[in-house]
Order: C-alpha cells, then sequence, then structure tokens
C-alpha cells in the first residue's frame, strides 16, 4: 500500500464596458443569458442513490487480532488527531468490498464514501491527514463525528463526485468486530475512513482486513 496525503480555483470572468445605449432587445438578452445558465445547473446530472451496506459484529475479537498481526499492514496506528483513508478503487472482477477491523482498548470512527470519478489505478492506497491544529474537540464526545472531519478534515467537501453510503460514526470496535459489505454501485473508488480526529489523546492500534468478493 502507498501512503501519501491528499490535497487541490477559480474561473473569473471579466466585465465588458457596457455602451451608451442598449441597442434593441439587448436588455432581453441579458435575461435569457441568466436563464441558460440556471437551465444549465439545473440539468447537471444526478448520481444514482447508493443502496445502504450490510453490516455485522462479532464478539471474535481476539480471533481476529490473532489473524492479522502477522500481515503486513493489518495492524496500524492511527495517531490522535489523524484520519486514515483506505481507497479502494472497484474492480471487473469482483461485485463488492469486504470490511473488518478491531481496535485495542478504545472505539474508533468509521465511514464509507464513494468517488464517482473514473478508476485510473487499481491499487489499494492508504492517506493519512490531520485534523486542523485549531479543532477542539471533546475526548468523550458521543455520537456522530462532526461533517468537519468527513474528507480531509476540511469543513465542506469540494468533490462533487462523492457520495455518502455510510457516515463517520464512532464504533465499538475494541468491545466487538465491525465487519460489512456493499456491492458495487458503478465504476469508482470506495474511501474507506478510520477517524480518530475528535481524539486528542489517545492513539489508537487498528487491526484491519478490507478484502473483494464475486
Amino acid at each position: 500500500m502507498d501512503e501519501n496525503q491528499e490535497h487541490s480555483g477559480k474561473l473569473s470572468q471579466g466585465n465588458e464596458e457596457a455602451p451608451n445605449e442598449l441597442a434593441p432587445g439587448e436588455g432581453h438578452e441579458e435575461n435569457n443569458s441568466s436563464g441558460s445558465c440556471q437551465l444549465s445547473a439545473e440539468m447537471k446530472p444526478q448520481m444514482p442513490p447508493l443502496k445502504p451496506p450490510t453490516t455485522w459484529t462479532s464478539a471474535a475479537v481476539k480471533e481476529l487480532k490473532t489473524k492479522l498481526q502477522p500481515e503486513k499492514d493489518s495492524m496500524v496506528t492511527v495517531y490522535r488527531g489523524d484520519i486514515m483513508t483506505v481507497h479502494v478503487p472497484t474492480v471487473p472482477e469482483a461485485k463488492k468490498v469486504c470490511w473488518e477491523f478491531a481496535t485495542d482498548g478504545y472505539d474508533i470512527g468509521f465511514g464509507i464514501y464513494f468517488d464517482w470519478t473514473p478508476v485510473t489505478s487499481r491499487s489499494i492506497t492508504v492517506h493519512i491527514s490531520e485534523s486542523s491544529d485549531d479543532e477542539e474537540e471533546e475526548e468523550e464526545l458521543e455520537g456522530p463525528v462532526p461533517n468537519g472531519d468527513v474528507e480531509k478534515g476540511s469543513k465542506t467537501h469540494t468533490n462533487s463526485n462523492l457520495a455518502e453510503i455510510l457516515p463517520v460514526y464512532r464504533q465499538d470496535s475494541h468491545l466487538s468486530v465491525q465487519g460489512g459489505s456493499h456491492e458495487f454501485p458503478g465504476e469508482g473508488t470506495y474511501l474507506i475512513k478510520f477517524d480518530n480526529s475528535y481524539s486528542l489523546w489517545r492513539n489508537k492500534t487498528l487491526y484491519y482486513r478490507i478484502y473483494y468478493s464475486a
């Protein structure tokens, strides 16, 4: 797996000097132009709805950890304030992606997103991002991780091709194995997130496995 960080204008349009007098019909054409832009925005193709994932839990935490410890990159540390995102492209020989994970001692945030951008690489890669230094999150806060922590610790999504399958939510992965699967909705890349951005002090030891299924 490669480890790197993800990081990405504005089109400006100059104003043309208006003539002293408007020719007949010019004001009408200007209104049509505005309406045309609005219509173009409305005609923008919509992404198809995504099915919810199938999820499950298991009490076999020790068994999973014992199984994954010898495997390279299956046991990692997600440091305090960090978000680990595994990018998993769809492949023609499989029909769904599957996952299972557990942690030592404490819970961790988990969520899944889908990027509809056409696949250019079939490699599964891992990206580590840090939450903003000035974010003040409470360690014992319960409930969903705020939207600001969902994508690279930013406050908004800049990728219009990104769709939510499972929002980031803290999972009791230290108590039971968290697993699940999702059928490919089409060509694209899954963004599977392990989110520790809410933690001020604790690093999390993560045992995880992501694989394809026909």
